[in-house]
């Protein structure tokens, strides 16, 4: 039923990029994305496609179940009103609680069932705080919706998938917030993931060091003996597949990314920097360990090109793909017999 059901896609910043490439990839329709519907503002998105150039009807729906059928000749939008007419390039906070009342709409479309799951576009987090938005980014807020006390962030491109334990704070508030328990269930949390909605069946996982040579003995720091090296038997100890603390140097060249099908790293940019520089514009973030299956674009508002007509949909139709293919995989998942004991 996954590959029956459309997408939602949330329209993100509307000042940002998201219409444009949301325009494109439904020009391209690629197959393996299947039918998405947008929740925006249809004028606004009407007027979009035509200071830039894209010949893409835009037609209003009532209901998911309505874009099966208009999506092969108009792309499908979920009315959501805006504050104050969009500027490209220019965001006004005013627009924020739309912004953040689509990704609500979509959660709640994909919790009831209406969707096969939900694709959001950037969002900027800073112009949301300003609003009063009280979570640091999306995978934060799908877990307060979701109920889900411990979202991970995953990011994946074709020959990667990472995991950062901390996330969206400041290096030093992360080297001081990092605890064992936290890699544990980041690297539970994962090695599950894997299995449902990656169809790895024995899913391998290698956990990056914090400091430079995991710590060469403590000369470079005690994190690494005291905080993640436990962590890898304690996730050893629950049956999985797991090696570390492996220098984060030596982690992500060809050889060793073929000994592991996922790297657990401890901070943000450990994770991100290898995964943009191996493949920028097929970067999908996955949140994983939610009742429902969201994805996303690896990149940000881009307000400096917005409207300019120069942003890539490659990232957007991987997200787009790969959220197509996790709920395939869980439907698969879900009407497996049981095994023989």
């Amino acid at each position: 039923m996954a590959e029956l059901l459309p997408i939602a896609l949330t329209m993100g910043e509307p000042a940002g990029i998201g219409g444009e490439i949301t325009l494109k990839t439904w020009l391209a329709r690629p197959p393996a994305a299947g039918t998405f519907l947008m929740i925006a503002n249809p004028a606004a998105l009407t007027n979009e496609a035509a200071a830039l150039g894209l010949d893409v009807p835009i037609q209003e729906i009532a209901t998911p179940a309505e874009a099966i059928g208009i999506f092969p000749h108009a792309l499908p939008v979920l009315a959501e009103p805006l504050a104050v007419p969009v500027t490209l390039g220019q965001p006004n906070t005013a627009n924020a609680p739309a912004v953040i009342n689509a990704i609500a709409r979509a959660v709640d479309l994909a919790m009831t069932g209406q969707v096969a799951a939900l694709v959001t576009n950037p969002i900027h987090k800073k112009l949301l705080a300003d609003s009063g938005f009280p979570h640091p980014g999306h995978t934060e807020y799908l877990g307060a919706l979701t109920g889900t006390a411990h979202p991970v962030m995953m990011l994946t491109c074709p020959g990667l998938k990472v995991v950062p334990v901390t996330v969206h704070m400041a290096l030093r508030d992360a080297i001081d917030a990092l605890t064992t328990e936290q890699i544990v269930m980041a690297g539970s949390i994962t090695a599950q993931a894997l299995i449902n909605d990656f169809a790895i069946p024995n899913p391998r996982l290698a956990v990056a060091a914090l400091n430079p040579h995991a710590g060469d003995g403590g000369l470079l720091g005690s994190e690494d003996a005291r905080l993640v090296a436990p962590a890898v038997e304690q996730l050893k100890a629950l049956g999985i597949n797991v090696s570390g603390p492996v220098p984060a140097d030596t982690l992500f060249h060809e050889r060793a990314r073929a000994t592991y099908d996922a790297a657990i790293c401890m901070y943000h940019d450990q994770a991100l920097i290898p995964l943009k520089t191996i493949d920028f514009d097929r970067g999908v973030d996955v949140t994983l360990g939610l009742p429902i299956v969201r994805t996303s674009p690896d990149h940000g508002t881009a307000f400096d090109i917005a409207g300019h007509g120069v942003a890539r949909e490659t990232s957007l139709i991987a997200a787009l793909v790969q959220a197509r293919e996790i709920a395939m995989n869980r439907a698969n998942m879900s009407i497996r017999p049981p095994r023989a004991h």
